[in-house]
């Protein structure tokens, strides 16, 4: 049989405990599930991947999530294990989706094996299991496993249907990070920092949530996030995926003295306090400066954080919060929180949970901003809201295409993808109304900053359109189209993936389109332009060649070469050469995502961690 790869990500995985009470480590791997087993590697950049395990399939007894209320160092926090032989492997996704994604996988990976009648739901944890306090390893499960339960289901469609709305949370309780005006009749408000519980949760935009008075609506998901003793994404002082020079930039510009904010390190799991001082120098002269500390656990059974070993607290936020009224060992106390942004609500996937069609006399139209391959767009508003309006040129599709595509883009909601908020089909041309983009196109923001853009800017240039490319990746998507021409850069400077004019929704990560299709030969993979095979990792390639466009500051790539030229070079064997500007290890990425068959590509989600781990967290 076939070896076929099924998944692949960056997750991190648990160590073993070789003695009954050794501490655990969490270690970042790349696992790749395949139709015959699952291994995981490690990575570095630049350097060739090493094998760390490899289990066949045929040898996996359970795969389930983990339920528990364990404390986990780590960046991810959705456990979920697989049993096999007599080994417990516990391995921890970014989010449940993810998670639910692999469980879902591994269980069709092994419906035939000889399966447990019962399982451990929660960890081993210090000698005993955490679900039912029997302190032998090898002893059996305390509940019932259900292979066909829950976890291997396909999730529910994105689309807010009241009527098909059933999944149940357990009442999670959740803290509003912004104020949300109802847009639609089903909407509930949000005020910033007030309580909620939400009753549902099966759409990944929109969740069911109750305030304290009982009364229920939808509101973003984005809006709101899980109260609990260590989640640090609703406090202003904490930066997610920040990098030390970022935030040494940001502390300067701040400077005030005692500025401050929380940011992941580069060690997984691990956080660094970063804090702005003035204090005197050692020649007592003024010497402005960032220092940065890094949050530390105690390795005992009920984990405390410190910053000074005499100062333990039993949560993050509470270390935090001490230091901004002490400074115990600290430079000097943490006065001014520093944020990049969190002022800003984030943009919704639509405009409310109900309201996807716009009345075309709520729509105001400016000038032109840009075109495309189905026609202009134009800056418009929607009552007080600036958005980018695209004219579908007359002919340049049908109205059942045009539904489609509205269809696919309604499913898509990140904060690097330039989001959809409306489709109006009730006048002639029909539009998409867009989140509107300051800064316009990503080609022409290169050429226009040509000289001004630091290597680190590139860089997160490049994580940017990365991160939402991983997530198109993860929701089985394709572009088929992406380009520094199809990136759009906010009024933040944030780049976002646009144009899904291409994109196609595929179960099976592969769509190959009718033969004599245009695609833009000097993007695209050498599978593409022989057989127009499209897959996630024909995006690979292309976004190897928007990231040497981005260290090339807009050039356009094989500029002096024609089609059939670039076909001919590439079917030789040669690449584009090294950018100037780009750093050994950025090429060596680049390089990375232009190997001839598209297996040896590496995913999306492996290149964000790459580059993630370039930007020195």
């Amino acid at each position: 049989m076939d070896t076929q790869i099924i998944l692949e990500d960056v997750l991190f995985k648990k160590s073993q405990q070789k003695r009954r009470t050794s501490p655990s480590n969490y270690k970042q791997r790349y696992f790749v599930l395949t139709t015959v087993d699952l291994t995981y590697f490690e990575y570095r950049p630049g350097k060739k991947p090493v094998l760390k395990g490899c289990i066949e399939l045929s040898r996996i007894k359970c795969a389930e999530i983990v339920c528990s209320d364990v404390s986990i160092p780590c960046n991810f926090k959705y456990p979920f294990q697989v049993v096999h032989d007599s080994y417990y492997l516990y391995v921890f996704a970014p989010n449940k989706d993810c998670r639910q994604r692999w469980v879902r996988a591994l269980k069709e990976g092994i419906k035939n094996n000889n399966l447990v009648h019962k399982y451990h739901p929660n960890f081993w944890v210090d000698g005993k299991w955490k679900c039912c306090q029997q302190n032998e390893k090898l002893a059996p499960g305390c509940s019932e496993y259900d292979p066909n339960g829950n976890a291997s289901k396909k999730p529910l469609p994105p689309t807010p249907d009241p009527q098909r709305r059933f999944s149940d949370p357990g009442e999670m309780l959740v803290v509003a990070l912004h104020d949300f005006v109802p847009q639609g009749t089903l909407d509930l408000p949000l005020h910033k920092d007030e309580e909620y519980i939400v009753t549902d949760s099966s759409d990944r935009n929109w969740w069911t949530v109750q305030d304290k008075n009982g009364h229920k609506g939808f509101v973003p998901s984005s809006y709101i996030v899980e109260k609990s003793p260590n989640n640090l994404e609703r406090f202003e002082w904490y930066n997610k995926d920040i990098t030390r020079a970022k935030a040494e930039q940001l502390l300067f510009k701040e400077d005030k003295e005692g500025a401050f904010m929380v940011r992941d390190s580069r060690h997984a799991g691990v956080y660094t306090v970063s804090v702005f001082t003035k204090a005197l120098g050692s020649n007592g002269e003024n010497n402005p400066r960032v220092k940065h500390y890094q949050i530390r656990e105690t390795m005992t059974e009920e984990n405390k954080y410190y910053l000074a070993e005499k100062y333990l607290f039993n949560t993050i936020p509470d270390l935090i919060h001490y230091h901004q009224h002490n400074a115990a060992g600290l430079i000097t106390r943490l006065r001014h929180p520093v944020s990049t942004g969190r002022d800003r609500a984030p943009r919704t996937a639509g405009f409310s949970s109900d309201k996807w069609e716009v009345d075309p006399g709520e729509l105001s139209l400016g000038k032109e901003v840009g075109s495309g391959q189905f026609g202009v767009v134009l800056l418009g508003y929607w009552r007080d809201v600036k958005v980018a309006v695209k004219m579908v040129r007359e002919g340049a599709m049908s109205e059942e295409e045009f539904k489609e595509e509205a269809q696919i883009m309604t499913k898509l909601s990140h904060p690097k993808l330039v989001q959809l908020y409306a489709v109006c089909t009730q006048r002639v041309p029909m539009c998409l109304v867009f989140e509107f983009m300051e800064n316009g196109c990503l080609s022409d923001y290169l050429r226009n900053q040509r000289g001004c853009l630091s290597r680190e800017t590139m860089l997160g240039m490049c994580l940017d359109v990365c991160e939402g490319m991983a997530y198109l990746e993860s929701a089985n998507f394709i572009h088929r189209d992406l380009a520094a021409r199809n990136c759009l850069v906010s009024e933040n400077h944030v780049v976002k993936v646009s144009d899904f004019g291409m994109t196609r929704f595929v179960l099976d990560d592969q769509y190959t389109s009718s033969l004599g299709s245009k695609f833009p030969v000097k993007w695209s993979a050498p599978e593409v332009i022989q057989y127009s095979k499209f897959s996630s990792k024909s995006d690979v390639w292309s976004f190897g060649v928007l990231m040497w466009e981005v260290y090339n500051e807009g050039r356009i790539p094989y500029e002096n070469r024609t089609n059939a030229e670039v076909v001919e070079a590439l079917s030789a064997g040669l690449r584009l050469l090294k950018p100037k500007l780009a750093p050994e290890a950025v090429y060596q990425l680049m390089e990375w995502s232009w190997k001839e068959k598209p297996e040896d590509r590496p995913s999306f989600s492996l290149l964000f961690h790459q580059l993630l781990s370039l930007a020195d967290l």
